[in-house]
């Protein structure tokens, strides 16, 4: 296994694995220009794991300059249960934690019982109940 900072030639074969991602949306921001942009504001945070040269894991992370965003945590099913999403986790939190950000926020669709079930799993996270997301909208999507 190895974990690295994902670059923009990675594009492809991540929105493959997001694609193939039960409980993964997908929008326009996913699309090559906005996802290099996003590498750009944030270099060297977002991650993946690659196993014999294929990309079978990826965490997307950003900062406010206060707190943490992580994204599109997904791992290929045949290689769920080997403690991939949790070396993403750990080595994102360790990167965010280097700039001086301690605390980070995750956002989960309710209809993604695998996500849901990962992230109520985690020690160290916990579910918010005092806070309703609000998001703009547009037509669409």
């Amino acid at each position: 296994m190895s974990v690295r900072p994902i670059i923009p030639a990675d594009h492809p074969a991540l929105l493959a694995l997001w694609r193939r991602t039960p409980g993964l949306q997908l929008r326009s921001e996913d699309d090559f220009e906005p996802f290099c942009a996003y590498l750009e504001r944030n270099p060297r945070l977002s991650l993946l794991v690659e196993l014999d040269g294929r990309i079978v894991a990826s965490l997307l992370v950003g900062h406010d300059g206060r707190r943490g965003y992580l994204q599109h945590l997904a791992v290929d099913e045949s290689c769920r249960g080997r403690g991939f999403a949790r070396a993403l986790l750990d080595e994102a939190l360790a990167r965010l934690a280097g700039l001086g950000i301690d605390k980070s926020h995750v956002f989960v669709l309710r209809d993604a019982p695998q996500a849901l079930a990962f992230w109520e799993a985690q020690a160290d996270w916990e579910g918010r109940g005092d806070i309703q997301v609000y998001s703009t909208r547009r037509s669409n999507e």
